[in-house]
C-alpha cells in the first residue's frame, strides 16, 4: 500500500490563550526540576525559551508576555514555525536569535532560561545551568532531556509524563496552575480517543528516522516518539533504547524490521526534507525487504510535534489515523 508523505497542521486547544494568574505571585514556589528542588521566589517576567515545543509549551500555557524573547534555528518558513498552532505567537514575539548563547540571555536582561540538554545547554559551548547561575539568571529545564545518571543519557520519565510534569511545574512556577490542569485533561482524553483507533489490530513495528546515513540518529524509548508511537498503537523498534535520541547501526534497524517508518520533518527548507529522506531508505539496500520499504509505508511529522511538547497529544492522534488505514 503506498502512502503519501504527510506533514500535518497539528490543532491544539489553548492556542495563543492569555490566562489570568492563579495567585499574586509573591510568595517563594519550590518544583522538582530533573532531581532537584528548584525555588522560585517570585514570578519570571523576562524568559528566554530555546527551541519550538519548549516556547510552545510557554505559549500553550498563556505566558507570551512574560516572555522576553525565544531562540529557534531554521528561518521564517520552517516546517515548525509554518505549522505551529501557535503562529500568531511566534509572531508577536521577539525571536532572539537562531543559535543560544549567554551574549542573547543577557542582552535580553533574561530572569530565566527554560531550555534543555541538547535543547540549548551543551557543555561544549559553555551554556549551562550552572554558567547561568553564575550570572545571576535562573533556569529551567526541559524534563524530556533530563540526564538519568547513566553519562550523558537523557530521559528519567515516560515521554508523556514529562510533558504532564513540565506543565504542572510551570503552572506553579507562573501561578496558571488551573490552565496546566486543563490542558492535561483535554490531552489526556485526546490521546484516550486516539487509542481507540487502533484498538484489536496488530500493532505495527515502527522505526523513527530523525536524520543520518552512514548510521541512523533515532528515539529511545525516553523521548516524545516512544509515547507518540506507542500510544498511537505501534511499537518503538527501539523502544529498548535507555536514552532518548541516540545514533544506532543499520545492522540493528535491519534485524528490527519495520512494518513502518516515521519521519522526523526538520524546519530546514529543502534540504533533507522527508521526500529525500524516504528517496535514501528506498534505496538503501539492506532495507530493501523490510515491510515498511516494500510497503511504502512512511509517514512524517514535524520536529515540534516529535520533541516534548503540547503538539504530542495532536501527533499520537494523527499517527494514530495513519496507522489505523491499513
Amino acid at each position: 500500500m503506498r502512502t503519501a508523505l504527510c506533514a500535518l497542521l497539528l490543532l491544539v486547544s489553548g492556542c495563543g490563550a492569555t490566562v489570568a494568574q492563579d495567585k499574586s505571585g509573591t510568595d517563594p514556589v519550590t518544583v522538582t526540576n530533573c532531581g532537584e528542588q528548584v525555588t522560585f521566589d517570585k514570578v519570571p517576567s523576562k524568559v528566554v525559551t530555546n527551541d519550538t515545543g519548549i516556547t510552545e509549551l510557554m505559549f500553550a500555557l498563556g505566558l507570551k508576555d512574560r516572555m522576553a524573547g525565544y531562540v529557534v534555528s531554521g528561518d521564517d518558513n520552517s516546517v515548525d514555525l509554518k505549522t505551529s498552532p501557535w503562529k500568531a505567537d511566534f509572531d508577536s514575539t521577539k525571536r532572539l536569535s537562531d543559535k543560544i548563547s549567554k551574549e542573547v540571555v543577557q542582552g535580553a536582561n533574561a530572569d530565566l532560561v527554560f531550555a534543555g540538554w541538547n535543547y540549548g545547554f551543551s557543555e561544549s559551548t559553555g551554556f549551562t545551568p550552572d554558567a547561568l547561575k553564575q550570572l545571576g539568571i535562573g533556569t529551567y529545564q526541559l524534563t524530556e532531556a533530563c540526564r538519568n545518571g547513566v553519562g550523558k543519557q537523557r530521559g528519567i520519565m515516560p515521554a508523556l509524563d514529562a510533558l504532564y510534569t513540565d506543565l504542572r511545574n510551570l503552572g506553579k512556577i507562573f501561578r496558571v496552575e488551573a490552565k496546566a490542569e486543563e490542558l492535561i485533561k483535554g490531552y489526556q482524553q485526546q490521546i484516550s480517543d486516539a487509542g481507540k483507533l487502533m484498538a484489536g489490530k496488530p500493532r505495527p513495528k515502527v522505526f523513527l528516522y530523525d536524520s543520518g546515513q552512514d548510521q541512523p540518529f533515532t528515539s529511545g524509548k525516553n523521548a516524545a516518539p516512544q509515547d507518540v508511537i506507542s500510544k498511537a498503537g505501534g511499537d518503538n523498534v527501539f523502544g529498548d533504547l535507555n536514552d532518548s535520541w541516540a545514533t544506532v547501526n543499520w545492522e540493528t534497524v535491519v534485524q528490527r524490521n519495520p512494518d513502518v517508518v516515521l519521519i522526523v520533518d526538520y524546519a530546514d527548507g529543502e534540504a533533507n526534507t522527508p521526500a529525500q529522506k524516504q528517496a535514501f531508505l528506498e534505496g538503501f539496500a539492506p532495507l530493501s525487504n523490510s515491510p515498511a520499504i516494500k510497503n511504502k509505508r512512511f509517514f512524517a511529522l514535524p520536529y515540534a510535534a516529535l520533541v516534548e511538547s503540547p503538539r504530542n497529544p495532536a501527533s499520537i492522534e494523527a499517527f494514530a489515523k495513519f496507522l489505523a488505514q491499513a
